[in-house]
């Protein structure tokens, strides 16, 4: 029997100077006051010297302008400051630029994705930046583009399609501009791809180099920059037995990308394994290089240097493709050039980046339960025997779960205080074999992952609702690397907090959620500021100087991968308006938000309950298969994709075919499903979802529904 419960889901100093001084800071023309590329500049720290806004002062900062926009998804990108002008992306890759200090409209861009491409996109239609360089700004769209604009007009100068559109591939992270290069990798190693990272020349787009993650399935040179790392070493890493060859691999390249100035080195993460299951994908057998690795490779070739594996023979996807930072760390009298790296395992790593040999790493937040730590001379995890489920074939809860200790949310270091500030998080999960033929089957549509999705659904216990809640919490964490532990934490009443991003003013500045847009003192964690800013907050700050006066940027919205399959873990959060709104604030701001509409009671009316119990039975396996990762667990909506629980059409068995199966709504990224499910099928999943909506009414409305606005 399963009687897991909640865990079971998927949810998963410097000292301010005076004001003179400050103002001598702001003048200086060897202190930046752009934030001119994704990270801030090369190393990605997040870390400005500006001191202007500092813990004397922060209190008074107030919003100078903001500006809706266009799309109610997930907002994750960090502003971009070049020359007084500001550049955000958005959901669907829109992109947008402004007056930086007024917030005047200079131009917009929308590439037009197809909306049934938000199929393809495991966590939302996201986008997390642009890059500029030498007057062109750089984008990647969710069908795997590579856009090259005109910074100052908008006008489109090149585009390059980087993946093949056939495949579950999309772009969601930020391009890096490196020596006349533009880096770019992809996702999609949930539904089954094979990851690779590539370097298009700035000029025309032309491919210069690319660089496989994974082994050629048909076990051939790919005639690629990782053909001799292949052949000589990691090809070897991978079992003769499970459908790898069939599946992709996995080993996407969705995030972070890192340019090392002082060595010419190009780091990179890698993702999870497709499917996740590590029996299931390669036999179990091998560590799978280069799953959840860092990778350095010669920037003007694409020729492999070293390699860290965070996680070999990845089993949870425990990616290593969180915010990737570069620093010099003393150890031993000795400086050493380093990288700071919180990947979702948990464990905070400090690694040589001369080498990638591994210099420590420790646990950031609490109860890991997969590894005891690290064994230092060989680099490798030390794994508690029931973490491989796979093996024991027990269900195993862990912590963290695929949602991560740490996700996509950059962190950020600053250099005074010795620290590095996290975006953690607890949201626990439960793995297991597939225990079904469904569950075992691979489809075009959908999760490919090789574990049991029945796991992934609440039992019928308000306690166990309410525990939900209670137990998926957030935080930030300022961590020492040096001493190898966690200095300071704040904590949050939910998961899926925003980046954050560090001053020379001492000042940590991270959203919340729950919308609240916060400051702290960067060597204490003194909470200095706390505005209410109507909605989530997933994104990172920036901060830049205009005209003398010092600005902080930042995005609104609520979205991404947790707020999709959370369900009624997601807690407060999914009490919080949906509002994507770019935000800029400066001391003394007097700008106000709109009222926000009232909120409306939600309108329980579920259609009178008459599926079979083997009907409702089935439609709950085909929704966990199916429907859960964008509809949340249970059938819990999340407030920003509809929650089917009072969809309009569930009383009409003709109306929610004509969506499920035919389409209906495909322009939306709703595609017809009818390549996979049966006409059975879908009544099926309908008579479940009514019996979800008659149970929740009758049971835990009032904790499980999002508030409409």
């Amino acid at each position: 029997m399963r009687k897991f419960g909640l865990l079971l889901a998927p949810l998963f100093l410097a000292a301010c100077g005076s004001q003179a001084d400050n103002e001598t800071a702001a003048a200086d023309p060897d202190v930046p006051t752009e934030w001119s590329s994704i990270g801030f500049d090369a190393k990605e720290q997040r870390h400005s010297p500006l001191t202007q806004i500092n813990t004397d002062n922060v209190s008074e900062l107030g919003i100078a302008w903001f500006k809706d926009l266009p799309d109610a998804r997930g907002q994750e990108a960090t502003p971009i400051v070049v020359d007084d002008k500001l550049y955000i992306s958005t959901a669907w890759s829109k992109v947008f630029a402004y007056d930086a200090k007024t917030g005047k409209e200079l131009w917009s861009y929308d590439p037009e994705v197809p909306g049934d491409k938000a199929v393809d996109a495991c966590c939302d239609v996201v986008n997390r930046g642009v890059a500029i360089s030498k007057g062109k700004l750089f984008f990647g769209t969710i069908d795997g583009r590579l856009i090259a604009l005109d910074a100052n007009t908008g006008a489109r100068l090149w585009e390059t399609q980087t993946t093949d559109n056939s495949k579950p591939y999309t772009i969601t992270g930020a391009p890096r501009v490196v020596k006349n290069m533009v880096i770019i990798g992809n996702g999609g190693a949930e539904f089954g791809v094979r990851g690779y990272l590539s370097a298009y020349n700035v000029s025309d787009g032309a491919m210069k180099w690319r660089f496989y993650t994974v082994p050629n399935p048909e076990g051939k040179p790919d005639g690629a920059a990782s053909d001799e790392i292949f052949a000589k070493a990691a090809n070897k890493t991978w079992g003769e037995g499970g459908n790898w060859r069939e599946s992709g691999g996995g080993g996407t390249v969705w995030d972070s990308i890192v340019y090392d100035e002082e060595l010419d080195q190009l780091y990179f993460g890698v993702g999870n394994g497709n499917p996740w299951n590590h029996s299931v994908r390669s036999g179990g057998e091998g560590d799978n290089l280069f799953l959840s690795s860092i990778v350095a490779v010669n920037p003007d070739t694409g020729q492999y240097i070293w390699h860290y594996q965070e996680t070999p023979a990845e089993n949870w996807d425990y990616t290593a493709t969180q915010h990737i930072i570069q620093a010099d760390l003393e150890i031993d009298g000795k400086l050493r050039k380093v990288i700071y790296h919180a990947p979702k395992n948990g464990f905070f790593f400090v690694i040589d980046r001369i080498d990638g040999t591994l210099i420590s790493a420790e646990p950031f937040v609490d109860g890991i339960n997969w590894a005891t730590g690290y064994d230092l001379k060989t680099g490798r995890p030390i794994e508690t025997a029931e973490a491989r489920y796979n093996k024991t074939g027990e269900p195993f809860v862990a912590i963290p779960g695929a949602l991560g200790a740490h996700n996509w949310h950059p962190m950020s270091y600053n250099p005074a205080t010795g620290l590095v500030y996290i975006p953690a998080q607890q949201i626990p999960q439960g793995y297991e074999n597939p225990q079904t033929e469904l569950e075992k089957r691979r489809q075009r549509l959908g999760f490919n992952v090789g574990i049991g999705w029945a796991i992934g659904q609440l039992p019928d216990d308000k306690d166990v609702y309410k525990a939900a809640i209670a137990a998926t919490t957030g935080k930030l964490v300022a961590f020492d690397p040096k001493a190898g532990k966690v200095a300071w934490s704040i904590d949050h009443p939910a998961a899926w907090n925003g980046g954050t991003m560090t001053t020379a003013g001492n000042l940590v500045f991270q959203g919340t959620s729950v919308g609240q847009f916060k400051a702290f003192a960067a060597d204490s964690g003194e909470e200095l500021l706390s505005l209410d800013m109507q909605s989530g907050i997933v994104s990172a700050p920036s901060t830049y100087i205009v005209d003398g006066e010092q600005y902080v940027a930042f995005l609104t919205s609520k979205g991404g991968a947790f707020p999709l399959v959370a369900g009624v873990a997601g807690g407060a959060s999914r009490q919080v308006p949906n509002i994507p709104r770019l935000v800029v604030m400066k001391l003394g701001g007097t700008t106000k938000f709109p009222d926000l509409p009232e909120a409306t009671e939600v309108v329980w009316n579920p259609p009178e309950l008459t599926g079979t119990p083997e009907q409702v039975a089935m439609g709950k396996a085909l929704y966990g298969r199916n429907c859960l990762v964008c509809h949340g667990d249970s059938a819990i909506g999340n407030g920003f994709t509809p929650d089917l629980r009072v969809s309009g059409v569930l009383p009409d068995p003709d109306g929610w075919a004509s969506i499920v199966m035919g389409g209906a709504l495909k322009q939306h990224g709703m595609v017809g499903f009818a390549s996979q499910i049966s006409t059975e099928e879908v009544e099926a999943l309908r008579h479940y979802v009514v019996e979800r909506s008659n149970w929740t009414k009758a049971n835990v409305a009032d904790i499980s529904a999002p508030v409409p606005r």
